[in-house]
């Protein structure tokens, strides 16, 4: 990598959490697969643009976005050399050419000026060391006319189905993983407005939405999906062993309340954000050649 301001996030995205991202992407997509279709319908990607997909992963919302953007181009950016690995076997796989994954830190990573006319992010933004700086350097790559378009966590509350679903481990929760660090940093919609307009966006737009994820086929398979989790892991390391069994046969008889017939779904809620660059006209975006990353 280049440059790098977030550095204790790349560490841990290079780690053992990173690594199991890498290892079973189908299971942490199909947590937030519902809330790609309102995600995407704020990007409004058309043919031929060019999206910067930030805090990639492996690789999902850049496949999809590259199918959306037709004959133009998508770059997806990652700390995480395992889970960009995964990103480009599955876009080799599925036969998706119009990509490529790097690896960077977006805060401060060379893109060209105004060389996108969309920068996406399904949650990626959430881990900035210095967000308002991170924000600005990502407008600085967007051309005039152009959209950020990212999803955050919405606050949850004690009493969110979630909550229900995993009472039994929240006395043991007490600090965030090291890939969790920053998560919360844009859960407060006052705080998003505050941050995007000091990097210098305007038209800003903070909506909720609302959508079942998913977590396993049943209460069982949900059960080891969430204890395998990077924050559960990293909270129950040197608890007793017969402590965790009990947490997790706990865990598994509340996670048969959401069982259905399409797995087990517990409703959950984002915000949507939209934003412009500002600073230009509305000429520039779709259909120009678009940076494919560094050579």
């Amino acid at each position: 990598m280049r440059a790098i301001a977030n550095r204790q996030q790349a560490e841990a995205w290079n780690d053992w959490e990173g690594i199991h991202w890498a290892e079973h992407p189908e299971r942490y997509d199909a947590m937030l697969e519902a809330f790609n279709a309102p995600l995407f319908a704020a990007a409004d990607i058309a043919a031929g643009d060019r999206v910067l997909d930030v805090g990639c992963g492996t690789g999902r919302t850049t496949r999809l976005a590259a199918r959306r953007a037709g004959d133009g181009s998508v770059v997806g950016v990652d700390l995480s050399a395992p889970m960009l690995e995964r990103a480009r076997r599955s876009a080799a796989a599925e036969g998706v050419g119009n990509v490529v994954f790097e690896q960077g830190d977006a805060q401060v990573h060379p893109f060209p000026g105004a060389a996108f006319d969309v920068v996406l992010s399904r949650g990626g933004v959430m881990f900035f060391a210095d967000p308002v700086a991170a924000f600005a350097h990502l407008r600085r790559a967007l051309a005039p006319g152009g959209r950020l378009a990212f999803l955050g966590p919405h606050p949850g509350g004690p009493d969110s189905a979630y909550a229900r679903a995993t009472a039994a481990l929240t006395p043991y929760l007490r600090e965030a993983s090291p890939a969790a660090r920053g998560m919360g940093s844009l859960l407060d919609p006052a705080r998003i407005r505050h941050v995007l307009t000091d990097a210098g966006f305007t038209d800003l737009e903070v909506t909720p939405a609302e959508a079942p994820m998913t977590f396993g086929t049943d209460a069982e398979d949900a059960a080891g999906f969430l204890f395998s989790m990077g924050p559960t892991r990293h909270n129950l390391r040197g608890v007793d062993a017969a402590v965790v069994a009990r947490l997790r046969a706990e865990v598994r008889e509340a996670l048969t309340d959401f069982e259905t017939a399409d797995g087990v779904r517990i409703p959950g809620s984002v915000w949507i954000v939209t934003a412009s660059p500002g600073g230009g006209e509305e000429g520039g975006r779709r259909g120009t050649a678009g940076w494919r990353g560094p050579a």
